[in-house]
């Protein structure tokens, strides 16, 4: 095997090992930015859902006290209108939801299921953790889920204490067996986000490609240069001292004497065999003059 192909070998064994380094290291990056980008996104969602309960239990709920005693308005329920605000979304962004998961929920609907009882657990566990982000697999693809706790406040417990203190109309719709015995400040569910990562996956993927094509197209042009470089500034000139000293080895004493400019490596081996030639041509000549 020649110097060009072992010298090929060794930069195409640099460019696997660069781009599947380069791949790996990407793909973790990358991740972390899309993660990042989603995590940015399920907040803003998580606030304007925070605001659409905020604005319900301050604005709504106030003029409708004592309407609700007779009647059960769920429109002045925080957790109502958050849900509601959020369908306007989910009809635009299907693949996205919000949920107020909680253990103990008034509406069977909100009862959390096992991986959100998890997390509910977890607050609980943790009350000083005020959000909470997991990646999950689902059958639409992994899914990026952004939680934070529900505190029973009390205004809450006006509704959620004991029956009794409920108003009639909620007894009437929901029964006494759910939603009660909620106790001051205790973490009784969970506000959950949930925003496919599908879509920034691809990206990452997209992204990562477009950046390979450079790398390769950088490694192209370095290996034609390199080539070009290794061709006229060591191999051809090799090979032709090479040819020249197989000339002289055949006994011709009038083979021209080879010459390389400059002042590099190969210019001082090129120096160097035209004095051994020298050496070589007066030494036949001096060999001559004694002979028989």
């Amino acid at each position: 095997m020649g110097i060009r192909a072992k010298f090929n070998l060794l930069l195409a064994a640099v460019a696997v090992i660069g781009v599947l380094l380069y791949w790996f290291a990407a793909a973790s990056i990358l991740r972390d930015i899309a993660k990042d980008e989603v995590l940015q996104s399920s907040r803003i969602m998580m606030e304007s859902a925070a605001g659409a309960r905020k604005y319900t239990s301050e604005q709504i709920a106030p003029l409708l006290t004592n309407e609700m005693r007779q009647v059960f308005h769920p429109q002045a329920v925080s957790a109502f209108a958050a849900k509601k605000n959020f369908a306007v979304l989910h009809e635009v962004y299907p693949d996205f939801s919000y949920r107020e998961a909680a253990l103990n929920p008034t509406n069977p609907e909100d009862r959390a299921v096992d991986w959100e009882a998890d997390i509910i657990n977890d607050f609980r566990s943790h009350p000083d953790e005020h959000e909470i982000s997991i990646e999950r697999n689902t059958p639409i693809g992994p899914m990026l889920e952004l939680a934070r706790p529900l505190t029973a406040k009390p205004a809450c417990l006006e509704c959620h204490s004991v029956p009794s203190a409920a108003p009639a109309s909620m007894v009437k719709q929901y029964g006494t067996q759910n939603g009660f015995g909620w106790q001051p400040n205790e973490i009784i569910g969970a506000q959950i986000v949930s925003v496919p990562m599908s879509v920034p996956a691809a990206r990452v993927a997209r992204v990562r490609t477009l950046f390979i094509l450079p790398f390769l197209g950088i490694f192209l042009l370095l290996w034609v240069a390199i080539n070009v470089l290794l061709h006229f500034l060591v191999l051809r000139p090799v090979e032709q001292m090479a040819a020249s000293a197989e000339v002289v080895s055949l006994g011709d004493l009038d083979a021209p004497e080879y010459k390389h400019p400059g002042k590099d490596e190969i210019a001082g081996l090129a120096a160097s065999f035209t004095r051994m030639q020298r050496s070589l041509k007066e030494a036949i000549r001096m060999l001559g003059q004694t002979g028989p």
